[in-house]
């Protein structure tokens, strides 16, 4: 395994074993967290709209309080493309991309074991 030491994030639970965990959903645990980064990994990047777009039923505020929660964690990059008209790019970091295969896990699952709830209720009879 490569050396992470440079991109080591500070928490505060260090040395607990299952501190890495709780930090991890921290990270990534809020509602649209997750779906932002799985598009961005599977589109590459986008601007604000057609990220919204790309994120079914997000608000516009929403949207905007996740990505900046997501630079502030250093997970995606904000890169401004023009002034006029003004256009913003996201984009996953190295430490944003080192997420895939959790992003991914996580949608194998709920393909795995989530099904939508009028199936749920009509197989409980």
């Amino acid at each position: 395994m490569a050396d992470t030491t440079d991109d080591q994030i500070p928490i505060w639970c260090a040395g607990e074993d299952w501190c890495p965990i709780t930090a991890t959903a921290l990270l990534i645990g809020k509602k649209w967290h997750p779906v932002i980064i799985h598009r961005l990994l599977d589109n590459g990047p986008l601007g604000f709209n057609a990220l919204k777009a790309e994120v079914d039923g997000i608000s516009s505020k929403v949207l905007s309080d996740s990505l900046e929660d997501l630079e502030q964690k250093t997970l995606i990059d904000r890169e401004i493309i023009s002034e006029k008209p003004f256009r913003v790019q996201y984009s996953l970091t190295p430490r944003g991309e080192s997420l895939e295969a959790v992003i991914l896990e996580m949608r194998d699952w709920g393909q795995t074991y989530l099904v939508p709830a009028d199936d749920q209720d009509s197989s409980v009879a």
